[in-house]
């Protein structure tokens, strides 16, 4: 890692465009190569979730660590549907009308929970900005319905912004899930492109009423989409500022020629640059690295955060 890298903390940076220790975009570099789906605890999570017609985000958004994660019997559910309202330039979530509102989605969720066993999951969704709570509603009686179905299990919920409607906020919390996530996917500079129905001081501003209710905080933010690393730091320090607990960071992937281009490949050496970083501004978890997206090794992430208080 050469200098300019290594002053990025606790030394001010100086706000330049300059990007230090990165590979410019075009092949992938080798340390994202991912291995293939396969394997008997991948067929049975792909069975329970088929059967239960549910919806993940690790196939909806082509998540590259599908295969590592399911191997493991563990997967992302998506609930809400899989039609999203909003035109984001990195996700590859299916956008338009969403169909109806499936009311028996909580029980399905709820029973494959139970029938997996598991020590942890996470719930996602789609937004569902037509709707007058936004999910909200939905949102609640899931977490019900899966704590009531699997008491031992950990409940991480990866939620939208609601369009700053706090009740509908307040109406998940009530639900009292363990941990509440909310990425800001990227710096403010940057929302026009990558979130442009969405605001980064709304999303700043749920994730603080949400601490001050008491709950364990989590965001994540893409790399290489455009970013540079004085931004990324200021970036880090509003959201510790907000004292969020846990932190992802991980590397931008294109998933189709009509979304955001890659800006730039970032080196193992910067991604633990940056964990280092988000240790000593006091996050409490960081996972940092290539493949890493918001739900990965969520179960162990949550782990060190109830052992840490």
């Amino acid at each position: 890692m050469n200098q300019a890298a290594k002053s990025v903390y606790p030394l001010p940076v100086v706000a330049t465009s300059a990007k230090p220790d990165f590979m410019e975009p075009g092949r992938k570099p080798p340390w994202l190569k991912v291995k293939l789906p396969g394997g008997p605890a991948y067929a049975r999570l792909r069975s329970v979730i088929d059967e239960h017609k549910l919806h993940t985000v690790c196939e909806s958004a082509k998540c590259p660590n599908m295969g590592e994660c399911w191997g493991r019997g563990t997967a992302t559910i998506m609930i809400l549907g899989d039609v999203c309202t909003r035109s984001c330039g990195f996700c590859h979530i299916k956008t338009g009308r969403p169909p109806i509102l499936d009311l028996d989605e909580p029980r399905r969720v709820a029973e494959a929970a139970a029938i997996m066993k598991l020590r942890h999951i996470v719930i996602t969704s789609v937004n569902r900005d037509e709707l007058a709570d936004g999910g909200a509603g939905l949102w609640a009686q899931t977490i019900e319905r899966v704590r009531q179905a699997s008491p031992g299990t950990t409940i991480e919920v990866l939620i939208p912004d609601f369009c700053g409607h706090w009740n509908d906020l307040q109406t998940v919390l009530a639900a009292k899930p363990d941990i509440l996530n909310h990425n800001v996917e990227t710096v403010p500079s940057q929302y026009h492109r990558v979130r442009p129905q969405a605001k980064f001081k709304r999303s700043l501003e749920l994730l603080s009423r949400a601490k001050a209710a008491g709950f364990v905080t989590k965001t994540g933010l893409m790399l290489g989409i455009g970013e540079n690393d004085a931004e990324l730091l200021a970036t880090l320090r509003e959201l510790r500022q907000s004292r969020v607990d846990i932190l992802t960071l991980g590397q931008y992937l294109q998933p189709t020629r009509e979304h955001l281009p890659i800006d730039r490949w970032i080196t193992p050496e910067q991604f633990q640059h940056w964990k280092m970083v988000g240790l000593e501004l006091g996050f409490t978890v960081v996972e940092s690295g290539a493949l890493v997206r918001s739900s990965y090794h969520a179960d162990e992430q949550a782990r060190i955060q109830i052992e840490n208080g």
